[in-house]
């Protein structure tokens, strides 16, 4: 029997059985839909893309897996020797993992073992309130969500503040010569509940991260590849360690990377054994996942996937800006996310349904409703989503 993510087994709806896929549609056996979330923000490209598919196929010729330690293939090093020249600044590094939570825990080790290596004891992680970071206990940890982390009655070696830079300030003041480093989802917090937030923040906190040698994280793992309207927020403000899953593959495979810049390789660098990173997960490097990822990225540059993110933008704001209803709090709009905030989430219960319906897969959670779509997507299905959103307000 299979057991469900986020549900409660007892009591939840049938889930929907998806027999193919193609392009932005998930067909079931009665119904065509619009993914309006691409499989939890990851499907960029959309469903059964031949050319990834052709990747994967061709690459399985050869070999699905061999494990990095000790061995190394090509796929791997092109992957690495592309995000070298595909991410801003000095981020070089590439420590290949399975899943964006793991790429999360690794970039946590490594600002930790950072400072240990060099003899300093700075046992604190600053974070953001509302933040989501993923589902093993260092991302819950660092997280701040009471509904996807209640299992902890008291976080201890975190600090969360709001985005603000007061508040920024204030800790770096308080904490500073304990921290070992400041973890954000750049712009746009995900699961949170898709709070979006100023630049400004970030760029105050690469100052300070400068000043006080603590080291900045950006878990791009949602944001990454475009969501935000820039390609990435890294672009934008440059961290020491960039973590990027999701879309990294196209969610054709899951996997993900976590890339240091050269102050952070440079601590675990030494003829001290004891200095080296200690973590490998077993399917780190997958040749499958560095195949397709490589052809994503071709396809990303090739096919102006920036253009076609500022064109989801402008059409998200055409449809959706000045759109009230009493149960409405705010409709937010960032590049590839538009979010519909309610203030009381039974306003969403049934939505899901009506969408199905109506031929859109909506997948609303707590106070949310929103959209994150596959750049691929066309005007008139854009169109047809914020369509169905709208209707369900309307509907009386």
């Amino acid at each position: 029997m299979i057991w469900y993510p986020y549900e409660q087994m007892k009591t939840m709806r049938e889930p929907y059985k998806i027999l193919d896929a193609e392009g932005v549609y998930l067909y079931t056996k009665d119904q065509k839909l619009i993914d309006s979330v691409s499989s939890w923000w990851c499907m960029i490209h959309g469903y059964k893309h031949p050319e990834l598919t052709a990747a994967i196929k061709e690459q399985a010729d050869h070999f699905c897996h061999v494990m990095l330690g000790g061995l190394t293939h090509e796929p791997v090093q092109k992957l690495s020797d592309k995000l070298q020249e595909y991410l801003p600044g000095d981020l070089d590094y590439c420590f290949f993992s399975d899943s964006g939570s793991v790429a999360v825990e690794v970039s946590l080790k490594m600002a930790l073992q950072y400072n240990t290596n060099q003899g300093r004891k700075r046992p604190l992680v600053l974070a953001l309130e509302h933040a989501y970071h993923g589902d093993t206990f260092k991302a819950m940890e660092v997280g701040d969500d009471e509904d996807y982390h209640f299992a902890f009655e008291e976080k201890t070696g975190v600090v969360h503040i709001p985005t603000e830079i007061a508040a920024l300030e204030e800790a770096f003041e308080k904490y500073h010569d304990e921290l070992n480093c400041f973890i954000v989802e750049p712009l746009l917090q995900g699961a949170g509940g898709m709070r979006m937030y100023d630049i400004s923040f970030l760029k105050r906190a690469r100052e300070l991260c400068d000043a006080y040698d603590v080291l900045l994280i950006f878990d791009e793992v949602a944001t990454g590849f475009g969501r935000t309207g820039s390609r990435f927020v890294a672009d934008l403000v440059l961290p020491d360690i960039l973590v990027l899953g999701k879309a990294l593959t196209g969610g054709y495979i899951g996997h993900a990377v976590t890339v240091a810049n050269h102050k952070v390789f440079d601590a675990f660098y030494s003829d001290n054994d004891r200095h080296a990173l200690m973590h490998g997960p077993t399917f780190m490097g997958n040749a499958l996942a560095c195949a397709v990822a490589l052809k994503g990225i071709e396809i990303f540059e090739r096919e102006d996937y920036m253009g076609k993110i500022k064109r989801i933008e402008e059409i998200s704001h055409r449809e959706m800006d000045g759109f009230t209803d009493p149960r409405i709090k705010e409709v937010r709009i960032m590049g590839g996310c538009t979010c519909v905030e309610v203030h009381d989430g039974a306003a969403l219960e049934g939505f899901q349904q009506f969408a199905y319906e109506r031929g859109v897969f909506c997948r609303p959670f707590l106070k949310y409703m929103y959209s994150m779509v596959p750049y691929i997507i066309e005007e008139e299905e854009l169109v047809q989503i914020f369509d169905v959103m709208k209707a369900w307000f309307r509907r009386g």
